[in-house]
């Protein structure tokens, strides 16, 4: 919640007012700074503050896209509250459109960080010391990676009931109730007893105009619900509606058995049953073709697109009944 007086970054943020801030923490080899632009909206009148991130991975562009959009449309400006948007946290990682850290690190693997740690561990350190203090709740975007495409869904703890419950008025297609990752931005806020909503939807370097959607209309329903704006409007014009989320509590990878042409032939969020054929692996000279069958029932979650595979690699996710 929300006093007279709150400071953000060192700067005052007074009643009504927004301002853009820099997370200036570290310099490169080259004595560049490390910037990361922080946008703040508070309202006249108090109540819950949200953060919204996306960009932790820097080749996830459709998260960033969807928080570019909440803030071009002016969707951050609360009427209660404060909404911090930070759109691209992972700056350099964007700028090379790579998805580790400059040291190499992967920053949602580095949380909660440490002062006299690794680039990416001092940078976490900063994040969780003087931005996640000031918030109640947290969405934050990511994509899949490595031409791996995930259909629209929301990732929460399977013990946090009031997350569930945020994640329902979200209402992503699906809900995947998924452990805490050690050391992940989400672990690190969960043990801060900060509410997070982890969404994952389309693949790295890659901007879908449906997953934005979902992600666009979920976070207005989730603000509010919690009372810091009214997007009744807005919500009316938005697609996809609403509908009832399938709850995923057991999923598994199906794995390529062979090298070779990968040819999915089923589409994302779609229901298979034990012994459907999902797709074909083939060599580039037609001798050789094999049938992936489904081993058992369930929704398509991710389809990787990548068109060459490897034995071993994983190429569809999908839950299991």
């Amino acid at each position: 919640m929300q006093s007279n007086n709150i400071e953000v970054l060192g700067h005052a943020i007074s009643n009504g007012k927004g301002v853009q801030l820099n997370l200036d923490i570290a310099k490169l080899h080259t004595r560049t700074k490390i910037q990361v632009p922080v946008i703040v909206e508070r309202a006249k009148k108090d109540g819950p503050t949200v953060l919204i991130t996306a960009g932790i991975h820097g080749n996830e562009i459709n998260g960033v896209e969807i928080v570019r959009q909440l803030i071009a449309r002016k969707w951050n400006k609360p009427e209660a509250g404060m909404v911090i948007c930070i759109p691209v946290v992972n700056v350099f990682g964007f700028l090379n459109q790579k998805r580790q850290f400059p040291d190499g690190r992967d920053l949602n693997r580095v949380f909660p960080g440490s002062p006299r740690g690794s680039l990416a561990s001092r940078f976490a350190f900063h994040i969780i010391k003087e931005i996640v203090p000031l918030v109640d709740y947290c969405m934050d975007f990511h994509t899949g990676g490595d031409g791996r495409f995930n259909v629209p869904q929301i990732r929460v703890d399977q013990e946090d009931l009031e997350s569930i419950e945020l994640a329902k008025i979200f209402a992503a297609p699906f809900i995947v109730k998924s452990g805490q990752r050690d050391k992940s931005f989400r672990h690190a806020l969960h043990r801060l007893h900060k509410k997070v909503l982890l969404f994952e939807g389309g693949k790295s370097l890659d901007i879908n105009e449906s997953v934005t959607k979902s992600g666009l209309a979920g976070a207005l329903r989730v603000i509010k619900h919690l009372g810091i704006r009214d997007f009744t409007k807005e919500l009316g014009m938005l697609s996809p509606k609403p509908g009832n989320s399938v709850m995923v509590t057991k999923s598994s990878w199906i794995r390529a058995k062979y090298s070779g042409m990968f040819h999915p032939s089923v589409s994302l969020g779609s229901r298979v049953e034990k012994g459907d054929v999902l797709g074909s692996i083939s060599d580039p000279f037609g001798y050789f073709e094999r049938h992936i069958k489904a081993r058992f029932s369930g929704y398509v979650l991710c389809i990787n697109q990548s068109p060459i595979v490897n034995q071993g690699d994983g190429i569809l996710h999908i839950t299991k009944d």
